[in-house]
């Protein structure tokens, strides 16, 4: 069942995904060469404790870490530890943050220092497809719709769709129903309907799709080690069109990151 949000509601997610986008922010200008994915964990716990929140991750079926962070081949899930960033390196990092009873979820992939042109092209290409994605969230739309245009804005430039990850309803809990996978032909699936609040997160590869789970049972990384690539932010429908909720004031992850606008 699809849980629909009251505005009183969607404003307070508005707060915890405005905690996300600000903890994105800080662990991306702390990122830098020889920085541990073990230290940016730490960062972002302190940070997300001060403002009277949670970590959603920490503890969640077990997992041991606050956030997600997942360099170069690893899609997601990449427990922080003693990896350390080299320089043109790729680094995709998921947050989730816990405040007043709502979930924000948002990822951001972060360039380490320079990347090559091609990882460069990856990391746009991901962007757009979630830009694709978000727009086609609107009232009257079918669910499919948002995947149909993930999908078109990630395999015209060549790239490909993780398929056995999909982005997820959210709200009270990190993962609320409909399960939103990152392809599909339009018009399929669920009506959506304002008071809807969706994790909208593809997840594409350099390569073939084809994944794997490491013996940790949490990191997931391509099978062929190509470059991987996940952005997502927490978006509502409303009846103005689709508002996306990680976001803060001041914030822009792509000048932080180095990356073009948009």
């Amino acid at each position: 069942m699809i849980i629909r949000k009251s505005e009183q509601e969607i404003e307070r997610m508005a707060r915890s995904g405005e905690l996300v986008a600000r903890t994105l922010a800080l662990i991306g200008n702390a990122i830098e060469p020889g920085v541990t994915t073990a230290e940016l964990d730490a960062l972002a716990e302190e940070f997300i404790r001060s403002q009277g929140a949670e970590p959603t991750f920490k503890g969640y079926r077990g997992y041991p870490a606050s956030i997600c962070a997942s360099p170069n081949s690893m899609v997601v899930h990449g427990i922080p530890g003693d990896y350390s960033l080299a320089e043109g390196d790729i680094l995709s990092v998921d947050v989730g943050v816990t405040l007043n009873g709502f979930v924000g979820d948002g990822a951001f992939t972060f360039p380490v220092g320079e990347i090559d042109p091609e990882a460069r092209r990856l990391l746009d290409t991901c962007r757009v497809a979630l830009v694709a994605g978000v727009e086609q969230a609107r009232s009257g739309n079918r669910l499919t719709d948002i995947s149909h245009a993930v999908q078109q804005a990630t395999e015209g430039p060549g790239f490909s769709i993780v398929r056995t990850l999909v982005g997820h309803g959210v709200g009270r809990a990190m993962h609320e129903d409909p399960q939103i996978p990152n392809y599909g032909e339009p018009g399929r699936g669920p009506e959506l309907a304002a008071g809807m609040t969706l994790a909208i997160e593809p997840m594409i590869n350099a390569g073939s799709p084809d994944v794997f789970v490491h013996d940790d049972e949490w990191s997931i990384s391509t099978t062929d080690g190509s470059l991987s690539a996940h952005f997502e932010h927490t978006v509502a429908i409303t009846t103005k069109g689709p508002r996306i909720l990680t976001t803060a004031p001041g914030v822009d992850l792509a000048a932080i990151s180095g990356l073009s606008a948009g």
